[in-house]
């Protein structure tokens, strides 16, 4: 985790999320799973507001290591090496960039191949379950990749020192930072200003629905091999945070999702852009270095160009302000319900798939070109009805050409509706900033009180990081419509000159 200030959990290890390369399946691969009924939350819910309840529900998984265990991570080296693993020109070490990671223990050089972890080392759907029973049911029933893995990876911690897989489940974080794991009252409170928050909800209700129906279609159907003791919402959401934080996409094993123990030891670095894939020279699953390393430096692999409000909300990280160059985040804008086109302008919005309210990102560099068709169209007048089918196309997306569209009659105003949205945020963030950042109320021991100071500096930390990218866009847009309110003074007053002078 190069770069975080708060480098809590380094073995969140990611799904890495470059074009073309391994990335995390979307929600939709794994909640589509689930099916449209209402959702009951069982036991300690992780959608429920019992801070209390989902404390207990964390603390309930029974394997896993603490974050910043070497001696799991040592056991776990030296079984993969037993087991095949070619010897390594890394090794498992305390670092300062994250709790573990892989240093070099060599001179690297750039372009060179590490790891070649072997495919039998691999968990993939297509892994050999060791109750063959559990698997089978599993598979009969059609289930999708993600909670066939998730599934798969409770299965085998249950087994405990039976499963072939302890020794790298036993090196798996059992109480993750990561958003999954946080309370709804502690989202509430500290991410009240971030937009991430309403993703971390709906992430955590996509993973109880899912449960839900595996719960309903299977398990209580074979309550003989899935025991409510072994498989419960506490327990999935252990798998699928582990998931969500390791799980990668093999492009060169036709897409095939995997968890690959000992590469998912590598940290994160924004400097580099290196990934995971199969090698088929050498059968094994590689990186390739992009730069150098010296004897007992840190080696990193990218996770992916993702925003910092992204990777808090798998990794459990934040990078430090200003340097992850992928930072962005969501500014909400909406047409104005007293609008006389209101009507209107939200059918040709619908016909394009949007709605009365869209989120677009900012970014340090800017805002994309469909922000501002989407603010075009809310300013508006209804002289230019006609209009409003192209703007809302051009907000969609959906003109692949992306022709130069422009109405600079609506640029001040537009330009006004996006500034004023950025201030709107800009005070949210600061009322929580400076307001002592909260505590949802409840009772807690030393441990939780620990916990508590790691997240407000987690939250912290992300809304410093968002509201800087506002604050940039304001001065941005405040500018730009100084110069443009300069240029219309000056062109009014060279106007009354010229007419004084014609007088």
């Amino acid at each position: 985790m190069a770069t975080s200030t708060t480098a809590l959990h380094p073995q969140f290890r990611p799904p890495l999320r470059s074009p073309g390369r391994h990335r995390p399946l979307p929600h939709s691969s794994y909640s589509s799973f689930a099916r449209a009924r209402p959702r009951t939350t069982i036991r300690a819910s992780a959608a429920s507001a019992s801070a209390p309840a989902q404390r207990e529900a964390v603390a309930g998984v029974p394997w896993g290591c603490e974050i910043e265990s070497l001696e799991s991570a040592a056991l776990l080296e030296r079984w993969l090496i037993d087991s095949g693993l070619p010897e390594q020109r890394l090794a498992i070490q305390r670092v300062d960039v994250g709790e573990r990671g892989l240093v070099a223990l060599k001179n690297i050089r750039k372009g060179e191949k590490l790891l070649f972890v072997p495919p039998s080392l691999v968990i993939t759907a297509d892994s050999e379950w060791s109750r063959p029973e559990v698997g089978e049911v599993m598979k009969r029933n059609a289930v999708p990749d993600w909670p066939l893995i998730a599934t798969y990876l409770i299965s085998e911690a249950s087994l405990e020192g039976s499963s072939r897989w302890s020794s790298y489940i036993a090196a798996l974080p059992r109480q993750p930072y990561s958003l999954l794991y946080w309370t709804r009252a502690e989202l509430d409170t500290y991410l009240v200003a971030s937009p991430i928050r309403e993703r971390a909800i709906q992430r955590i209700t996509d993973v109880i629905g899912t449960y839900n129906d595996l719960r309903d279609r299977i398990f209580s159907k074979h309550s003989d091999l899935f025991p409510e003791e072994v498989y419960n919402i506490e327990t999935f959401l252990w798998s699928f945070g582990i998931l969500f934080s390791r799980l990668v996409r093999l492009p060169s094993m036709d897409g095939r999702v995997a968890l690959v123990p000992w590469a998912d030891m590598l940290n994160h670095s924004p400097e580099v852009e290196t990934f995971l894939d199969f090698d088929k020279s050498s059968q094994g699953i590689v990186f390739t270095t992009d730069r150098s390393y010296q004897p007992g430096e840190q080696v990193f692999i990218s996770y992916g160009k993702k925003s910092s409000g992204e990777l808090l909300l798998s990794y459990g990280f934040v990078p430090k302000e200003g340097t992850n160059p992928n930072d962005s985040v969501e500014l909400l804008v909406a047409l104005d319900k007293s609008d006389k086109c209101y009507k209107e302008k939200l059918q040709a919005l619908k016909r394009n798939g949007l709605s009365a309210s869209e989120s677009f990102p900012l970014r340090v560099t800017g805002w994309p070109v469909e922000l501002m068709a989407y603010a075009f169209l809310v300013v508006s007048p209804p002289d230019m009805s006609q209009r409003f089918e192209e703007m809302a196309v051009a907000a969609s997306n959906k003109n692949s050409t992306k022709p130069g569209f422009n109405y600079p009659e609506l640029e001040e105003q537009a330009l006004q509706f996006i500034l004023d949205c950025c201030e709107s945020n800009i005070s949210k963030y600061s009322k929580y900033l400076e307001g002592g950042n909260g505590s949802p109320q409840v009772s807690i021991n030393a441990k939780q009180a620990n916990r508590t100071l790691l997240l407000k500096q987690l939250a912290k930390d992300l809304c410093i990081s968002e509201r800087r990218i506002l604050y940039r866009t304001q001065y941005i847009l405040r500018r730009r419509l100084r110069d443009m309110r300069g240029g219309e003074l000056r062109a009014l007053s060279l106007f009354n000159g010229l007419r004084k002078l014609f007088k």
